[in-house]
């Protein structure tokens, strides 16, 4: 590798350590009880972990390489554009907008093949045309969804009632059983610790 590849890498690898400064909205509670905010660079391990622990869970799993490479990539646009908020009708509107110029910023900072091929697992995943995209989109929404369960709950706070998450999720429910019955048994510890919003009349 060149001295001028070497360098890249490692300059684009430090503006992928802001990543761990991105705050979501869900919220991780230490073994004391402390509770702070999750941040982007947690959720993509821990999609990860989702995605090692129900890929073979799932009728002709896609190549798990592929998968966990996609996972890596999919929120790196959120150290230029930051992360929106899934509830968040407003913002939602311009997120495509915003996360394609961050894209261009972002994957712009390696070799161009490098930047290709990262900003290609990106695509693929925004996309969410393929098995692979389909499988990691729903390890993404049952992360974000399970974290809002241990987490003792955002959606209350927010506002957000069962009925409008449903939307989020019924996608990832539908990609295989073992989403399905996660992603219930969730929403029965969600019920059962009056998590959500009350519905508006």
């Amino acid at each position: 590798m060149s001295p001028y590849r070497i360098a890249a890498v490692i300059d684009f690898l430090a503006l992928a350590d802001r990543l761990k400064h991105v705050e979501r909205r869900g919220r991780t509670v230490s073994p004391d009880g402390a509770a702070r905010q999750e941040n982007s660079a947690e959720h993509c391990w821990n999609v990860a972990l989702v995605a090692l622990l129900l890929h073979g869970e799932v009728p002709d799993p896609p190549d798990l390489g592929h998968v966990l490479a996609m996972i890596a990539a999919h929120d790196l646009v959120e150290v230029e554009a930051g992360d929106t908020f899934a509830y968040d009708e407003a913002h939602i509107l311009t997120q495509a907008a915003r996360e394609r110029a961050a894209a261009d910023v972002v994957f712009g900072r390696l070799p161009p093949d490098l930047g290709t091929r990262m900003r290609a697992l990106w695509e693929e995943f925004e996309e969410g045309e393929t098995a692979a995209a389909r499988f990691a989109m729903a390890c993404d929404r049952a992360q974000g969804f399970l974290q809002g369960v241990i987490g003792t709950g955002h959606w209350r706070a927010e506002g957000v009632s069962e009925a409008q998450t449903t939307k989020r999720m019924d996608p990832a429910r539908k990609v295989a059983p073992v989403f399905e019955a996660l992603i219930a048994t969730l929403y029965e510890r969600a019920r059962q610790g009056g998590m959500f919003a009350e519905q508006a009349p």
